[in-house]
């Protein structure tokens, strides 16, 4: 699911985008964590633990995924993954992919690189598509998508549930 969450400040910084490391995973809960505990930006309600992001992170590299994460200034600014869209060999070119920023990266073209370098590694893989799934209530997470050429595609009523209410789906699609 593509959780990118809303606001920033306007600056540009130019991140090194790259592998992520062990050493990661404390930055990586630290921004993480809170939009999963109080926002719809992802309608998953369990938060993130390390062992848990080591483990995400050695099954996406083990399928031929990546975890990638952007890094200005030894600081950790944002992640983005991917995975086979649904199971099955006949979806083995549609991937789907997560995009977290930390509040501080919003707005700086961090999603933007994160974005290019996880859809070039997807591509020299031989995928398709890449598929984000954003939630309707992220206004900025479609904005966004749409800015970087993901017309949407389909709009699911009522999929997700989080904080006792039913939550919409919207799916957005770029062609590799």
């Amino acid at each position: 699911m593509s959780e990118s969450a809303p606001g920033g400040p306007a600056a540009r910084v130019a991140p090194l985008v790259r592998p992520a490391r062990p050493g990661d995973i404390p930055a990586i809960l630290g921004f993480w964590n809170p939009i999963i505990r109080d926002t719809t930006v992802t309608f998953a309600s369990d938060q993130k633990t390390g062992p848990g992001l080591l483990e995400m992170i050695a099954t996406r590299r083990r399928d031929g995924h990546e975890f990638l994460v952007a890094e200005d200034a030894g600081r950790v600014l944002g992640l983005v993954t991917y995975a086979q869209f649904r199971g099955g060999n006949g979806y083995a070119r549609a991937m789907e992919h997560t995009i977290i920023l930390a509040p501080e990266a919003r707005g700086q073209g961090v999603g933007r690189a994160l974005m290019a370098a996880v859809e070039e590694h997807a591509r020299a893989r031989g995928a398709h598509s890449m598929i984000a799934g954003v939630s309707a209530e992220n206004a900025a997470g479609i904005a966004f998508h749409a800015a970087v050429g993901y017309p949407e595609v389909a709009r699911i009523p009522e999929v997700g549930w989080k904080f006792d209410r039913w939550l919409d789906l919207v799916v957005m699609q770029k062609m590799l």
